[in-house]
Protein backbone atom coordinates (compact mmCIF):
# COMPACT_ATOMS: atom_id res chain seq x y z
CA UNK A 1 0.00 0.00 0.00
CA UNK A 2 1.68 3.47 -1.19
CA UNK A 3 1.41 6.28 1.51
CA UNK A 4 -1.22 9.09 0.87
CA UNK A 5 -0.20 12.82 0.44
CA UNK A 6 -2.12 13.15 3.97
CA UNK A 7 -2.10 10.83 7.10
CA UNK A 8 -5.96 10.04 6.78
CA UNK A 9 -8.02 7.13 5.32
CA UNK A 10 -11.19 5.85 4.52
CA UNK A 11 -11.94 2.90 4.67
CA UNK A 12 -15.33 0.94 3.77
CA UNK A 13 -17.12 -2.41 2.57
CA UNK A 14 -18.58 -6.15 3.85
CA UNK A 15 -14.92 -7.46 4.26
CA UNK A 16 -14.36 -7.09 7.97
CA UNK A 17 -10.97 -9.25 7.63
CA UNK A 18 -9.79 -6.81 4.52
CA UNK A 19 -10.73 -4.12 6.56
CA UNK A 20 -8.35 -4.69 9.57
CA UNK A 21 -5.53 -5.86 7.32
CA UNK A 22 -5.77 -2.28 5.69
CA UNK A 23 -5.04 -0.42 9.12
CA UNK A 24 -2.51 -2.66 10.12
CA UNK A 25 -0.63 -1.75 6.46
CA UNK A 26 -1.61 1.90 7.29
CA UNK A 27 0.06 1.69 10.39
CA UNK A 28 2.78 0.50 9.20
CA UNK A 29 2.91 2.91 6.02
CA UNK A 30 2.63 5.62 8.40
CA UNK A 31 5.62 4.30 10.20
CA UNK A 32 8.92 3.73 9.94
CA UNK A 33 10.83 0.90 8.40
CA UNK A 34 11.46 -0.34 12.09
CA UNK A 35 8.25 0.67 13.27
CA UNK A 36 4.75 1.07 12.78
CA UNK A 37 2.52 3.47 14.08
CA UNK A 38 0.71 2.11 17.51
CA UNK A 39 -2.80 2.05 16.78
CA UNK A 40 -5.43 3.43 19.12
CA UNK A 41 -9.48 2.48 18.56
CA UNK A 42 -12.43 4.38 19.21
CA UNK A 43 -16.04 3.29 18.08
CA UNK A 44 -19.58 5.26 17.54
CA UNK A 45 -21.24 1.56 18.02
CA UNK A 46 -22.62 2.55 21.64
CA UNK A 47 -24.71 5.53 19.91
CA UNK A 48 -25.91 2.86 16.94
CA UNK A 49 -29.56 3.06 17.17
CA UNK A 50 -31.59 6.37 15.78
CA UNK A 51 -33.58 7.25 19.14
CA UNK A 52 -30.25 6.87 21.38
CA UNK A 53 -28.11 9.04 19.31
CA UNK A 54 -30.80 11.57 20.11
CA UNK A 55 -31.03 11.52 23.83
CA UNK A 56 -29.01 13.77 25.88
CA UNK A 57 -26.94 11.12 27.29
CA UNK A 58 -25.34 9.78 24.24
CA UNK A 59 -24.53 13.62 23.07
CA UNK A 60 -22.42 13.62 26.48
CA UNK A 61 -21.02 10.21 25.22
CA UNK A 62 -20.50 11.36 21.81
CA UNK A 63 -19.00 14.59 23.06
CA UNK A 64 -16.29 13.01 25.31
CA UNK A 65 -15.61 9.96 22.65
CA UNK A 66 -14.81 13.27 19.78
CA UNK A 67 -12.74 15.05 22.51
CA UNK A 68 -10.99 12.13 23.03
CA UNK A 69 -9.87 11.50 19.55
CA UNK A 70 -8.78 14.98 18.93
CA UNK A 71 -6.50 14.65 21.88
CA UNK A 72 -5.11 11.55 21.19
CA UNK A 73 -4.34 13.02 17.29
CA UNK A 74 -2.68 16.09 18.78
CA UNK A 75 -0.38 14.28 20.99
CA UNK A 76 2.95 14.70 19.28
CA UNK A 77 5.46 11.64 19.63
CA UNK A 78 8.53 12.31 21.83
CA UNK A 79 9.73 8.69 21.62
CA UNK A 80 9.50 6.14 19.19
CA UNK A 81 6.54 5.53 16.80
CA UNK A 82 3.70 8.35 16.91
CA UNK A 83 -0.06 6.94 16.74
CA UNK A 84 -2.75 5.96 14.03
CA UNK A 85 -6.35 7.16 15.81
CA UNK A 86 -8.87 4.26 13.73
CA UNK A 87 -12.42 5.20 14.13
CA UNK A 88 -14.72 2.38 13.60
CA UNK A 89 -18.62 2.71 12.62
CA UNK A 90 -18.16 6.24 12.22
CA UNK A 91 -21.31 6.80 10.87
CA UNK A 92 -23.09 7.03 14.38
CA UNK A 93 -20.89 10.26 15.26
CA UNK A 94 -21.70 12.29 12.62
CA UNK A 95 -25.55 11.99 12.69
CA UNK A 96 -26.08 15.18 14.14
CA UNK A 97 -24.26 18.40 12.39
CA UNK A 98 -22.24 20.01 15.02
CA UNK A 99 -19.87 16.29 15.26
CA UNK A 100 -19.90 15.81 12.16
CA UNK A 101 -18.16 19.19 11.52
CA UNK A 102 -16.01 18.88 14.57
CA UNK A 103 -15.04 15.48 13.10
CA UNK A 104 -14.27 16.66 9.74
CA UNK A 105 -12.71 19.14 10.52
CA UNK A 106 -10.07 16.69 12.23
CA UNK A 107 -9.35 15.05 8.69
CA UNK A 108 -6.94 18.30 7.85
CA UNK A 109 -4.97 18.94 10.77
CA UNK A 110 -3.58 15.73 11.53
CA UNK A 111 -0.10 16.15 13.15
CA UNK A 112 3.01 15.05 11.68
CA UNK A 113 3.60 11.52 13.30
CA UNK A 114 0.25 10.80 13.46
CA UNK A 115 -2.47 9.51 11.66
CA UNK A 116 -6.43 9.14 11.30
CA UNK A 117 -8.62 6.28 9.78
CA UNK A 118 -11.84 6.13 9.29
CA UNK A 119 -13.66 2.03 8.89
CA UNK A 120 -17.12 1.09 7.97
CA UNK A 121 -17.78 -2.67 7.95
CA UNK A 122 -21.08 -2.22 5.96
CA UNK A 123 -24.52 -4.11 5.92
CA UNK A 124 -24.51 -6.35 2.94
CA UNK A 125 -25.85 -4.71 -0.13
CA UNK A 126 -25.21 -1.35 1.43
CA UNK A 127 -24.35 1.06 -1.39
CA UNK A 128 -21.73 3.02 -0.19
CA UNK A 129 -19.90 4.96 2.66
CA UNK A 130 -21.44 6.76 6.11
CA UNK A 131 -22.89 9.86 6.53
CA UNK A 132 -23.82 9.87 2.73
CA UNK A 133 -20.12 10.19 1.77
CA UNK A 134 -19.40 12.81 3.93
CA UNK A 135 -16.23 11.47 5.91
CA UNK A 136 -15.07 9.84 2.91
CA UNK A 137 -14.91 12.92 0.91
CA UNK A 138 -13.17 15.03 3.38
CA UNK A 139 -10.33 12.37 3.24
CA UNK A 140 -10.47 12.23 -0.75
CA UNK A 141 -10.17 15.85 -0.41
CA UNK A 142 -7.25 16.44 1.78
CA UNK A 143 -5.19 13.58 -0.34
CA UNK A 144 -6.15 10.83 1.87
CA UNK A 145 -6.51 7.16 1.06
CA UNK A 146 -9.85 5.45 0.18
CA UNK A 147 -10.72 1.93 -0.64
CA UNK A 148 -13.50 -0.23 -0.75
CA UNK A 149 -13.68 -3.85 0.36
CA UNK A 150 -16.72 -5.87 -0.90
CA UNK A 151 -17.19 -9.20 0.77
CA UNK A 152 -15.70 -11.44 -1.41
CA UNK A 153 -18.06 -14.05 -4.08
CA UNK A 154 -18.12 -17.41 -3.93
CA UNK A 155 -16.25 -17.57 -6.92
CA UNK A 156 -13.91 -15.41 -5.46
CA UNK A 157 -12.75 -17.53 -1.75
CA UNK A 158 -11.48 -20.18 -3.24
CA UNK A 159 -8.65 -18.43 -4.79
CA UNK A 160 -8.62 -16.27 -1.38
CA UNK A 161 -7.67 -19.31 0.91
CA UNK A 162 -4.94 -20.85 -1.45
CA UNK A 163 -3.49 -17.48 -1.28
CA UNK A 164 -3.76 -16.55 2.25
CA UNK A 165 -2.57 -20.69 2.90
CA UNK A 166 0.76 -19.83 1.47
CA UNK A 167 0.85 -16.46 3.16
CA UNK A 168 0.58 -18.82 6.19
CA UNK A 169 3.44 -21.10 4.99
CA UNK A 170 0.85 -23.78 4.49
CA UNK A 171 -0.40 -25.58 0.79
CA UNK A 172 -3.72 -26.96 0.10
CA UNK A 173 -3.84 -30.09 -1.17
CA UNK A 174 -6.80 -30.66 -3.80
CA UNK A 175 -10.18 -29.76 -3.04
CA UNK A 176 -8.82 -28.66 0.55
CA UNK A 177 -9.68 -25.06 -0.76
CA UNK A 178 -13.13 -25.95 -1.78
CA UNK A 179 -14.18 -27.64 1.17
CA UNK A 180 -13.01 -25.18 3.32
CA UNK A 181 -14.65 -22.52 1.64
CA UNK A 182 -17.96 -24.65 1.59
CA UNK A 183 -17.70 -25.70 5.52
CA UNK A 184 -17.89 -21.50 6.36
CA UNK A 185 -20.78 -21.44 3.53
CA UNK A 186 -18.94 -19.44 1.16
CA UNK A 187 -21.08 -21.49 -1.23
CA UNK A 188 -24.80 -20.50 0.00
CA UNK A 189 -26.03 -18.66 -2.63
CA UNK A 190 -28.63 -17.22 -1.01
CA UNK A 191 -28.68 -13.24 -1.11
CA UNK A 192 -29.86 -12.51 2.14
CA UNK A 193 -26.77 -14.43 3.69
CA UNK A 194 -24.41 -12.03 5.99
CA UNK A 195 -21.02 -12.63 4.42
CA UNK A 196 -18.95 -9.74 6.37
CA UNK A 197 -16.86 -12.03 8.69
CA UNK A 198 -16.70 -15.09 6.16
CA UNK A 199 -13.07 -14.29 5.37
CA UNK A 200 -12.10 -13.72 9.11
CA UNK A 201 -13.59 -16.97 9.33
CA UNK A 202 -11.83 -18.67 6.94
CA UNK A 203 -8.45 -17.20 8.25
CA UNK A 204 -8.93 -18.48 11.77
CA UNK A 205 -9.30 -22.31 10.36
CA UNK A 206 -6.42 -21.71 8.00
CA UNK A 207 -3.95 -20.78 10.72
CA UNK A 208 -5.54 -23.67 13.00
CA UNK A 209 -4.88 -25.98 10.21
CA UNK A 210 -1.15 -24.20 9.07
CA UNK A 211 -0.52 -25.19 12.96
CA UNK A 212 -1.54 -28.67 12.46
CA UNK A 213 0.70 -29.09 9.39
CA UNK A 214 3.25 -26.73 9.99
CA UNK A 215 5.34 -26.25 6.56
CA UNK A 216 3.02 -29.57 4.67
CA UNK A 217 0.15 -29.51 2.69
CA UNK A 218 -3.71 -29.34 4.07
CA UNK A 219 -5.56 -32.15 3.12
CA UNK A 220 -9.46 -32.44 2.54
CA UNK A 221 -9.49 -35.01 5.62
CA UNK A 222 -7.83 -32.71 7.57
CA UNK A 223 -10.63 -29.89 6.93
CA UNK A 224 -13.52 -32.15 7.69
CA UNK A 225 -11.69 -33.31 11.12
CA UNK A 226 -10.68 -29.68 12.31
CA UNK A 227 -12.65 -27.36 10.41
CA UNK A 228 -16.81 -27.49 12.12
CA UNK A 229 -19.34 -26.41 9.51
CA UNK A 230 -20.75 -22.87 9.96
CA UNK A 231 -23.08 -22.72 7.31
CA UNK A 232 -25.18 -19.55 7.65
CA UNK A 233 -28.55 -19.45 8.10
CA UNK A 234 -30.77 -18.19 4.89
CA UNK A 235 -34.64 -16.58 5.36
CA UNK A 236 -34.74 -17.27 1.38
CA UNK A 237 -33.72 -20.62 1.80
CA UNK A 238 -35.43 -21.16 4.67
CA UNK A 239 -38.62 -20.37 3.26
CA UNK A 240 -37.98 -22.04 -0.30
CA UNK A 241 -37.67 -25.19 1.69
CA UNK A 242 -41.39 -25.03 3.27
CA UNK A 243 -43.05 -23.83 -0.37
CA UNK A 244 -40.80 -27.16 -1.55
CA UNK A 245 -42.02 -29.62 1.21
CA UNK A 246 -38.37 -30.15 1.86
CA UNK A 247 -39.25 -30.64 5.83
CA UNK A 248 -35.50 -31.78 6.84
CA UNK A 249 -33.98 -28.64 4.57
CA UNK A 250 -36.29 -26.51 6.20
CA UNK A 251 -35.47 -28.01 10.27
CA UNK A 252 -31.90 -27.39 9.54
CA UNK A 253 -32.60 -23.98 8.05
CA UNK A 254 -35.05 -22.49 11.03
CA UNK A 255 -31.99 -23.77 13.39
CA UNK A 256 -29.74 -21.85 11.73
CA UNK A 257 -31.30 -18.81 11.51
CA UNK A 258 -32.66 -18.63 15.22
CA UNK A 259 -28.98 -19.92 16.28
CA UNK A 260 -27.75 -16.83 14.29
CA UNK A 261 -30.51 -14.80 16.80
CA UNK A 262 -33.47 -14.32 13.66
CA UNK A 263 -36.23 -14.14 16.43
CA UNK A 264 -39.08 -16.58 16.33
CA UNK A 265 -42.07 -14.48 15.37
CA UNK A 266 -39.74 -12.76 13.16
CA UNK A 267 -40.06 -16.27 10.98
CA UNK A 268 -43.38 -16.74 11.72
CA UNK A 269 -44.74 -14.04 10.15
CA UNK A 270 -42.54 -15.28 7.27
CA UNK A 271 -43.95 -18.40 6.83
CA UNK A 272 -47.85 -16.64 6.80
CA UNK A 273 -46.61 -14.05 3.66
CA UNK A 274 -44.99 -17.30 1.60
CA UNK A 275 -48.16 -19.43 2.64
CA UNK A 276 -50.62 -16.48 1.67
CA UNK A 277 -48.29 -15.99 -1.57
CA UNK A 278 -48.82 -19.73 -2.26
CA UNK A 279 -52.84 -19.68 -1.86
CA UNK A 280 -52.84 -16.91 -4.19
CA UNK A 281 -50.32 -19.44 -6.51
CA UNK A 282 -52.84 -22.04 -6.23
CA UNK A 283 -55.85 -20.31 -7.30
CA UNK A 284 -54.19 -19.22 -10.29
CA UNK A 285 -52.51 -22.73 -11.64
CA UNK A 286 -56.66 -23.95 -10.92
CA UNK A 287 -58.21 -21.20 -13.55
CA UNK A 288 -54.98 -22.45 -15.96
CA UNK A 289 -52.72 -19.11 -15.16
CA UNK A 290 -49.37 -20.46 -15.50
CA UNK A 291 -46.30 -19.45 -16.62
CA UNK A 292 -45.52 -16.06 -18.42
CA UNK A 293 -49.19 -15.11 -17.56
CA UNK A 294 -48.97 -16.12 -13.79
CA UNK A 295 -45.92 -13.77 -13.92
CA UNK A 296 -48.02 -10.88 -14.90
CA UNK A 297 -51.16 -11.80 -13.20
CA UNK A 298 -48.62 -11.79 -9.60
CA UNK A 299 -46.45 -8.31 -10.98
CA UNK A 300 -43.50 -11.22 -10.49
CA UNK A 301 -39.97 -11.21 -11.46
CA UNK A 302 -39.82 -14.36 -14.23
CA UNK A 303 -37.83 -15.99 -11.62
CA UNK A 304 -39.61 -15.61 -8.54
CA UNK A 305 -42.69 -16.59 -10.61
CA UNK A 306 -41.48 -19.37 -12.02
CA UNK A 307 -40.23 -20.35 -8.03
CA UNK A 308 -43.66 -19.82 -6.39
CA UNK A 309 -45.48 -21.91 -9.63
CA UNK A 310 -42.75 -24.55 -8.22
CA UNK A 311 -43.58 -24.41 -5.08
CA UNK A 312 -47.42 -24.50 -5.04
CA UNK A 313 -47.61 -27.22 -7.24
CA UNK A 314 -46.57 -29.18 -4.15
CA UNK A 315 -49.43 -28.64 -2.01
CA UNK A 316 -53.15 -28.90 -1.81
CA UNK A 317 -55.78 -25.96 -1.14
CA UNK A 318 -56.60 -27.96 1.98
CA UNK A 319 -52.78 -28.46 2.94
CA UNK A 320 -52.76 -24.92 2.65
CA UNK A 321 -55.44 -23.86 4.73
CA UNK A 322 -53.98 -26.53 7.84
CA UNK A 323 -50.38 -25.27 7.91
CA UNK A 324 -52.60 -21.52 7.86
CA UNK A 325 -54.24 -22.33 10.93
CA UNK A 326 -51.13 -24.49 12.51
CA UNK A 327 -49.38 -21.01 11.95
CA UNK A 328 -52.22 -19.31 13.69
CA UNK A 329 -51.97 -21.33 16.60
CA UNK A 330 -48.12 -21.44 16.59
CA UNK A 331 -48.21 -17.49 16.52
CA UNK A 332 -50.94 -17.57 19.37
CA UNK A 333 -48.60 -19.28 21.44
CA UNK A 334 -45.60 -17.31 21.41
CA UNK A 335 -47.27 -14.76 22.47
CA UNK A 336 -48.53 -16.66 25.49
CA UNK A 337 -52.15 -17.23 24.01
CA UNK A 338 -54.17 -19.96 23.41
CA UNK A 339 -56.55 -20.68 20.94
CA UNK A 340 -59.58 -20.24 23.43
CA UNK A 341 -57.95 -16.96 24.64
CA UNK A 342 -56.63 -18.07 27.92
CA UNK A 343 -52.90 -17.53 28.57
CA UNK A 344 -50.02 -20.43 29.09
CA UNK A 345 -46.27 -20.48 29.81
CA UNK A 346 -44.29 -19.31 26.83
CA UNK A 347 -40.48 -19.00 26.20
CA UNK A 348 -38.18 -18.56 23.34
CA UNK A 349 -37.05 -22.20 23.55
CA UNK A 350 -40.90 -23.53 23.56
CA UNK A 351 -41.46 -21.11 20.41
CA UNK A 352 -38.44 -22.94 18.69
CA UNK A 353 -39.61 -26.38 19.36
CA UNK A 354 -43.23 -25.48 18.00
CA UNK A 355 -41.70 -24.18 14.81
CA UNK A 356 -39.84 -28.03 14.35
CA UNK A 357 -43.01 -29.09 15.91
CA UNK A 358 -45.09 -27.07 12.87
CA UNK A 359 -42.84 -27.90 10.44
CA UNK A 360 -42.78 -31.94 10.88
CA UNK A 361 -46.68 -31.52 10.89
CA UNK A 362 -47.39 -29.31 8.14
CA UNK A 363 -44.20 -30.89 5.21
CA UNK A 364 -44.23 -34.88 6.09
CA UNK A 365 -46.62 -36.59 4.14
Amino acid sequence: MSGPAAPVAYFWGEDAYALERAVTEFAATLGTPQEALAIWRASGDDDASDESAATPAAGRRRDRLLSEIDQRLATAPLFGGGTLVVVRQPDTLIREGTARARLIAMVGRVPLGNGLCFVDLVASGARGPAGAGALHDAVKTAGGLTRQFPALTRERMEGWIVGRAAELGSSLAPGAARLLAERIGAYVRETDVDRRRQTELADQELQKLALHRPGGAITREDVMELVPETVPGSAWAFLDAVGLRRQRDAALLAERLIADATPAPVLIAQLHRRLRELVVVQEHLETGTRGPALMRAMKLQPFRAEKLEQQGRQWTSEGLMRAIEGLLELDLASKGIALDGSTHQMSDGRTALGIQQWLAETLVG
